[in-house]
C-alpha cells in the first residue's frame, strides 16, 4: 500500500511543495481546529506580523495558538519562509524539512513544542535576529504551528494528512529598495473548430509574471489583443493573477480568449503595473481554422508538384537529336583526314 503524506494548511491542500495560506486578511488564520495570530488586545487589530528591522537589529515579539476543540492538542512550532505558489500564484510556506534562508532562519520560538488545553490558548514569545549581511528589502515568512499526527485514509491508496496554521510574516530589512515586475515567455495557443463557422472559437494566452525587486508588489495586468489594420479584439483588465507577488518570485499563468477569432493575424500585448513600476510583453499570432489550413496545404504541394514536372518538361524538350553513333555531334572536334604520298608512277602520268 502506498502512503502519500500531504500537508493541509487552513484547508488548502499543497501536495508537494509547501503549505498553502488563506488569502483572508482581515481575521487570524484558522482552520475550525486551531488559529495562530500575533499577541495583540484584539485579534483584529494584527491579523498579521508587520515587522522591520535594519540589519543586525534584533525583534522580540509573541505569537497565539488557540485550540479550539474539545481536547488538548500539541503542535510543533517552528518559522517558515513564504513563496509563491506556481500553480496560481497563491501566498505559501516552506515546509519544516526544506531549505530556509530568511525568516525561516532568523525567527526562533521559545519552544519548538507547546501543548494547548481544550478551549485554550498559549502566547509563545519569538526572536528575530536580522543578520547583518541580509539584503535590504522585503523577507516574508511565517511562524507556523503544525499538528505532527498523520490521519490516514482508506482505501488501496492511504493518504496522510498532517495540518498546520501559520500566522504570516512580512519583514523588511532597511536599506534601498526596489519596485520592479516583468512578463516574460507570452505564448497564445489556438482552439479552432475543424470547419469554419460551426463551433466556437478560443485561444489561452499563457505567460510568466515576475518580481525582479526587493519588495512585495500587488500587481495588475492589462490584456490587450489586436488583429489586422490595428483593430483592438480584446481588451480587459486580468483577475486570474495573485493579490501579492513575493520578490524574487514568478509565476506561470494562463487567461482564456473565448471567441478569438478563426482567420485573424494579429498582436497580444500584456501589460503589468505595481506601485512604481510597469512592464508590457507581446506575442505575434496566426488565427487558421483546421480545414483551411488542410486545404491550403493541398494546394501548396499540387503547385509544388506542377512546378517541378513543368521544370523537367522544359529540360528534356531542349535536348539535340543524336547521330548514328548514339553520341551528339555538337561540339565534337573535326575528323582528322590522313592523306598519303602520291607513288612515283603517279607522280609521272601527272606529268
Amino acid at each position: 500500500m502506498r502512503k502519500l503524506y500531504v500537508f493541509l494548511l487552513s484547508l488548502f491542500l499543497s501536495p508537494f511543495l509547501g503549505l498553502a495560506l488563506p488569502a483572508t486578511p482581515s481575521s487570524a488564520a484558522d482552520n475550525g481546529s486551531w488559529s495562530v495570530y500575533p499577541a495583540a488586545k484584539k485579534v483584529a487589530e494584527r491579523p498579521y506580523f508587520y515587522l522591520s528591522a535594519d540589519p543586525g537589529r534584533t525583534i522580540q515579539d509573541k505569537v497565539v495558538v488557540a485550540n479550539k476543540t474539545a481536547r488538548p492538542m500539541t503542535f510543533r512550532l517552528y518559522s517558515a519562509d513564504a513563496y509563491n505558489t506556481e500553480r496560481d500564484g497563491g501566498f505559501a510556506v516552506r515546509t519544516v524539512k526544506e531549505r530556509m534562508r530568511g525568516v525561516g532562519v532568523w525567527a526562533k520560538p521559545a519552544k519548538n513544542r507547546v501543548t494547548v488545553p481544550a478551549h485554550g490558548k498559549v502566547t509563545v514569545p519569538f526572536t528575530l535576529k536580522v543578520p547583518r549581511d541580509a539584503e535590504p528589502g522585503d523577507h516574508p515568512g511565517a511562524i507556523v504551528a503544525l499538528d505532527e499526527r498523520i490521519d490516514r485514509g482508506d482505501g488501496s491508496v492511504a493518504l496522510g494528512v498532517q495540518r498546520a496554521v501559520a500566522a504570516r510574516v512580512y519583514l523588511r530589512v532597511g536599506g534601498p529598495t526596489l519596485s520592479a515586475i516583468s512578463v516574460e515567455d507570452v505564448h497564445v495557443s489556438h482552439h479552432q473548430p475543424l470547419v469554419p463557422g460551426f463551433g466556437d472559437s478560443a485561444a489561452t494566452i499563457s505567460y510568466t509574471l515576475r518580481n525582479t525587486g526587493n519588495v512585495t508588489l500587488n500587481p495588475k495586468v492589462e490584456l490587450r489583443a489586436t488583429g489586422l489594420f490595428g483593430r483592438t479584439l480584446l481588451a480587459r483588465d486580468l483577475v486570474r493573477i495573485p493579490s501579492e507577488l513575493l520578490p524574487g518570485q514568478r509565476v506561470k499563468l494562463t487567461e482564456p480568449w473565448q471567441g478569438a477569432p478563426q482567420l485573424d493575424w494579429g498582436d497580444v500585448t500584456l501589460t503589468a503595473s505595481a506601485r512604481d513600476t510597469r512592464e508590457s510583453a507581446s506575442a505575434s499570432f496566426f488565427a487558421l481554422p483546421w480545414l483551411m489550413a488542410g486545404v491550403l496545404l493541398v494546394v501548396v504541394a499540387v503547385g509544388v508538384v506542377l512546378l517541378v514536372r513543368a521544370r523537367r518538361a522544359r529540360a528534356g524538350g531542349g535536348r539535340r537529336p543524336t547521330d548514328g553513333a548514339g553520341g551528339s555531334s555538337e561540339g565534337r572536334p573535326p575528323r582528322a583526314v590522313r592523306r598519303e604520298p602520291a607513288s612515283a608512277s603517279s607522280r609521272g602520268a601527272r606529268r
